[in-house]
């Protein structure tokens, strides 16, 4: 199980900072998907590096299996290197593009699994994500933007982890592409009982995989719910003029929400001067930010 606790990250902007996680906290225990929502430049990306110490952590706990990790030397650090991984927005820039995909794979197998058949476990890794085994000596550039992710997600199972940050893994692939790698991370997830968090802009994508949604706006999570509870009962203002946005989708275009006041970017929690409202349970597992 993963609990983050009271979790902060901050940028220095020269004499100043942007807090880009503010307090988050949530659970995720093993199987379960969370989805974590919002508005590009919320922080989202930043909660999921800081989780894999990817980003440097002001203040909080990431407990894995009631190991708070961000106490851990480097050398323990990498033990858990196994258990979690990511997969990233862009495969084409996180793959070298000078290393063929067999040696991309055998490298992430070998460093953490030493296999004696390391080609072997390779086309393995490939086969399980519906990729021909002549790929091996293929570059990335050969590849589509979908096979590409696959190469991604291969690279991330190849340690055999229990938790991935999926960051943003399909926005840049074209809808039926999309559907094909969901298939796949749900499919992998059911075979592995493994644990996503799952970040995304895209609430359609989110409500399809997620089995709990949380919504963030500029560095604080405002509503957190079981994801069919909070498409059907919304309660953050803010949560709603998302839902509102979805194509297609109705239910929410005619709610009257004050948007200069919740659409007033990064200020928004200035005008609470400091004592900004809790998050409060709601309704059992709904938790709502007062607003």
């Amino acid at each position: 199980m993963l609990e983050v606790k009271n979790l902060y990250v901050k940028y220095s902007t020269g004499k100043n900072f942007v807090r880009a996680v503010d307090d988050v906290s949530f659970i995720i225990r093993p199987g379960e998907t969370l989805g974590l929502v919002g508005e590009s430049g919320c922080g989202k990306s930043s909660v999921g590096k800081a989780i894999l110490k990817l980003e440097k952590i002001d203040y909080g706990k990431v407990l894995y299996d009631g190991v708070d990790i961000t106490q851990l030397s480097n050398k323990k650090l990498k033990e858990y290197r196994k258990k979690m991984q990511i997969i990233f927005q862009d495969p084409y820039s996180s793959l070298n593009p000078k290393m063929t995909i067999g040696a991309i794979l055998a490298e992430a197998g070998d460093v953490f699994e030493k296999k004696a058949d390391i080609m072997g476990y390779v086309k393995m890794l490939l086969r399980t994500v519906d990729l021909p085994e002549n790929s091996i000596n293929r570059y990335p550039h050969e590849f589509s933007g979908g096979q590409r992710q696959r190469i991604g997600i291969a690279r991330a199972l190849a340690v055999k982890p229990k938790f991935v940050v999926c960051d943003e893994v399909v926005s840049a692939l074209d809808v039926s592409v999309q559907a094909q790698i969901l298939n796949l991370l749900k499919d992998m997830q059911k075979e592995r009982n493994l644990s996503y968090l799952f970040i995304s802009h895209d609430l359609g994508v989110v409500r399809n995989i997620s089995h709990k949604v949380a919504v963030m706006y500029f560095g604080k999570i405002v509503e957190i719910a079981e994801s069919e509870t909070l498409f059907r009962n919304p309660q953050h203002p803010y949560t709603k003029l998302l839902l509102s946005s979805i194509p297609g989708e109705h239910s929410y275009r005619n709610i009257e929400i004050d948007q200069k006041e919740f659409l007033s970017g990064p200020k928004v929690w200035d005008r609470y001067k400091g004592d900004v409202p809790a998050i409060s349970e709601f309704a059992p597992g709904h938790w709502v930010r007062d607003f």
